[in-house]
C-alpha cells in the first residue's frame, strides 16, 4: 500500500471555498486512484474537515505513515509553523503515525499558467497591465515571494508590466497598487488574486478594485479568477506528494526573518512561532495552542 496524500489547509469561514477544497480533494483522489494512493485533507482552523478528522480516518484505513502537502502558495507561517505543528500534534495523539512534509506549492510555472489564463479569460494581453494580488504576511521572506511571481509572471508574457499588491498585512494595499499602475500610464488593468480557492479574502479584492474603479473611470479595472479547483494545480500538487516521498524537501530559509536578522524584523530572530491572529478573518477561535521554534 503506498503512502496516502495528505492535503493540509489553513481553513475559512468561507462556505465556497471550503466546498471548493473539498472538491479538490475529490479531484486528486480520482487521479491517484489508479496508482492505489489514498488521498484526505483537512483544515487547522476555522473550518472542517480538520487536520485532525484527516489523520484519523487515514490510520483508521490502515495507513501509519503519510505525506503531507501544504495547501498555501508561500512559505509564510502557515507552512513554517502552523501546519507542522498541527501534524506533530497527530503523531503525539496516535504513537506508531509519522508523515513528510511537502514544500509549499509557489513559486512554480504551472501557477503562472493558471494566473496566464485567469487573465486571458478577461482580457487580452497587448495593452493590459496586471496586479497581482497576494494575501499578504507580517513575514518579509512570503511577501517577496509573491512579488518574485510578479516578476515571473511578467517576462516573456507581453503585458505592459505586472505589480505586486496584498489585501492585509503588508503593503502596497489594492488601492495603492491600482493607484501605481495608474501613474505608470496604465488604462486597463486586471486585478489577478493570488490565491488557490475562494474566500473572504478574494472577495475583498475584488471588491476593493469595483471601488477604485468607481473612483477612476478613466482605468479599465477587471478583475480575474483566483486559481481555482483545475487538473493543471491537481497535477502540481501530485508533484509535492512525489517530492515529498522520494525527494530531498528543503525549505529556503536564507532569507527567513525567524533565521536571520532583517532590518525592521529584529524581534522575529529566533523567536517561537506562537498562536496567531488575523484581524481581517472574521472569526474569534483562531487559536492552536501550540508553541515551537523555527531553529535549527
Amino acid at each position: 500500500m503506498n503512502p496516502p496524500l495528505m492535503l493540509a489547509g489553513h481553513g475559512t469561514v468561507d462556505a465556497a471555498g471550503v466546498a471548493e477544497f473539498v472538491a479538490f480533494t475529490e479531484r486528486l483522489r480520482a487521479l491517484l486512484a489508479p496508482e492505489d494512493v489514498d488521498v484526505d485533507g483537512g483544515f487547522i482552523e476555522l473550518s472542517q474537515p480538520t487536520v485532525h478528522e484527516a489523520w484519523t480516518r487515514l490510520t483508521e484505513r490502515g495507513h501509519t505513515h503519510r505525506a503531507a502537502v501544504p495547501m498555501v502558495l508561500v512559505g509564510a507561517g502557515h507552512a513554517k509553523g502552523d501546519i507542522p505543528a498541527a501534524l506533530e500534534r497527530e503523531v503525539r495523539r496516535e504513537p506508531g503515525t509519522s508523515y513528510v512534509f511537502g514544500r509549499p506549492l509557489g513559486p512554480h510555472p504551472v501557477l503562472l499558467e493558471i494566473l496566464e489564463t485567469r487573465i486571458a479569460e478577461v482580457a487580452p494581453t497587448e495593452g493590459t497591465a496586471v496586479l497581482l494580488v497576494g494575501r499578504g504576511s507580517t513575514d518579509p521572506d512570503a511577501n517577496a515571494e509573491v512579488a518574485k511571481v510578479a516578476r515571473l509572471l511578467q517576462e516573456g508574457r507581453g503585458y505592459d508590466f505586472v505589480e505586486p499588491a496584498f489585501v492585509s498585512l503588508a503593503r502596497p494595499d489594492v488601492a495603492t497598487g491600482l493607484a501605481r499602475c495608474r501613474a505608470l500610464g496604465a488604462t486597463r488593468v486586471v486585478v489577478a488574486p493570488y490565491f488557490l480557492f475562494d474566500g473572504v479574502l478574494p472577495r475583498r479584492v475584488r471588491d476593493q478594485a469595483a471601488a477604485f474603479a468607481a473612483d477612476h473611470p478613466d482605468v479599465d479595472v477587471r478583475s480575474a479568477g483566483y486559481l481555482g479547483d483545475t487538473d493543471a494545480l491537481a497535477g502540481l500538487v501530485v508533484e509535492r506528494y512525489r517530492e515529498a516521498l522520494h525527494g530531498d524537501i528543503r525549505m529556503n530559509c536564507d532569507t527567513c526573518a525567524y533565521r536571520v536578522l532583517l532590518p525592521g524584523f529584529e524581534d522575529k530572530l529566533g523567536a517561537p512561532q506562537t498562536p496567531h491572529h488575523h484581524p481581517d478573518d472574521p472569526s474569534t477561535g483562531h487559536g492552536h495552542g501550540h508553541a515551537h521554534g523555527h531553529a535549527g
